[in-house]
């Protein structure tokens, strides 16, 4: 009498082969698991290499287009092609600067347009901000005022620095007068489109539970425009670094943009174009402080 496997052998038969099936799939998954890490990691130091790389050759390139520049307007100073007079070269500069910082009148100047700069910068950013948001709140007084912003942004700044000459008389007050003109209302329309800009999905939603106006303001506008407000920073230094200038051009007797104007004065070129270099080395080096702090505020920042 021949043995027929039993129906109970014939599952336990069927259930081994799919455990053998389900083991196998399990270890293939590990080790494509155990793979994927190791090339991904490969991919991502061959992008960190071509991106240094490529960073190394624009620093490279910047330096020698500087190099160049600096090495020629020289050559051409010293040969005389160019007119020493009108565009001096840098050597003479930086003999003017050396001359200058040892004697102690060039540090004061520089300190009181670097204090009118930062003065005008931070009340500038903060009363384009203040005023943004107002204007979101008040959507009636937004259309009001709208027209009058758009004219303002348009009107030349050096016009009303007379205007602050006479209000508010020579001085501190007036060129910071004057670089808020240029500063707050740039911060006002840039921030206060960003607010405009919002979903309103996301406002419907807070309303929807019950949110009052201030807490859109503060869990939807406030942080869905934060990367843009802090990215006005860098706007403001520039803005800020040109209404100063402006400023002490028109009614300053200290600062880079007073030396600037003595220099026209007496054709002392030299110190013209000594006063543009500490100007930019010194725009450029706040330029490179609010960078940083922009990185930092916003590092990991998603706009929602």
């Amino acid at each position: 009498m021949s043995e027929h496997p039993t129906p109970n052998s014939d599952q336990e038969q069927e259930h081994r082969a799919n455990s053998e099936e389900q083991v196998s799939k399990e270890k293939y998954a590990e080790q494509a698991s155990a793979m994927i890490p190791g090339w991904t990691a490969e991919l991502y130091q061959t992008h960190r290499k071509r991106a240094a790389r490529r960073t190394l050759a624009v620093r490279t390139a910047q330096l020698l287009l500087l190099i160049g520049f600096v090495g020629w307007w020289e050559l051409a100073g010293q040969l005389a092609w160019i007119d020493e007079l009108l565009f001096s070269y840098p050597s003479k500069i930086a003999n003017q600067l050396w001359r200058t910082t040892l004697d102690g009148t060039l540090p004061p100047h520089i300190g009181i347009t670097v204090l009118e700069t930062i003065t005008g910068f931070l009340l500038g950013t903060l009363l384009g901000a203040g005023l943004a948001a107002l204007l979101w709140w008040y959507p009636f007084v937004s259309r009001v005022i709208d027209p009058y912003l758009v004219v303002l942004n348009s009107m030349p700044k050096v016009a009303l620095g007379p205007i602050f000459i006479v209000a508010l008389g020579p001085g501190f007050i007036s060129i910071v007068a004057t670089t808020l003109s240029v500063t707050v209302i740039i911060t006002t329309l840039v921030i206060y489109t960003r607010f405009r800009e919002i979903d309103d999905n996301y406002i419907k939603v807070v309303r929807l539970f019950g949110g009052s106006r201030s807490q859109v303001f503060r869990h939807v506008i406030a942080p869905a425009s934060f990367p843009v407000i802090i990215s006005t920073l860098k706007v403001n230094v520039g803005l800020a670094w040109v209404g100063v200038i402006v400023g002490e051009f028109l009614a300053a007797k200290s600062g880079l943009g007073y030396l600037i104007i003595y220099g026209f004065q007496v054709f002392n070129f030299t110190l013209v174009l000594s006063s543009l270099v500490v100007i930019a080395i010194v725009a450029s080096l706040m330029y490179q402080l609010v960078a940083v702090v922009e990185k930092r505020l916003t590092a990991g920042w998603k706009e929602r």
